[in-house]
């Protein structure tokens, strides 16, 4: 059974950073894709970023250049470092994995307040 849990959402003031974590469970880490959406207040679900199995990794225009993902197949997680963050970034974000034998697996969220 695979499972993804998220954690380091919170409250941070316009300008701060966080880092998120998403541990997954259940599967070969090494060969599947991972990565991360977001949902914010009214809105529609939407990607933010993704890792590749080959190690390239792909960003959504607004968020390039302050959000950086990483995959740490020793301890199966998958981190979103996000720096300089804006209140458009507030939301629920969510992780997610496609792996060989199926997908894609969502994790169940974690929120990211971005206010002053």
């Amino acid at each position: 059974q695979v499972q993804l849990v998220e954690s380091g959402g919170g409250l941070v003031q316009p300008g701060g950073s966080l880092r998120l974590s998403c541990e997954v469970s259940g599967i070969i880490f090494t060969r599947d894709v991972m990565g991360w959406y977001r949902q914010g207040p009214g809105k529609q679900r939407e990607w933010v970023a993704t890792f590749h199995t080959g190690g390239t990794t792909t960003y959504e225009d607004s968020v390039k250049g302050r959000f950086t993902i990483s995959r740490d197949n020793a301890n199966n997680t998958v981190h979103l470092q996000m720096n300089n963050l804006e209140p458009k970034d507030t939301g629920v974000y969510y992780c997610y994995v496609i792996t060989p034998r199926g997908g894609p697996y969502w994790g169940q969220g974690t929120q990211v307040t971005v206010s002053s």
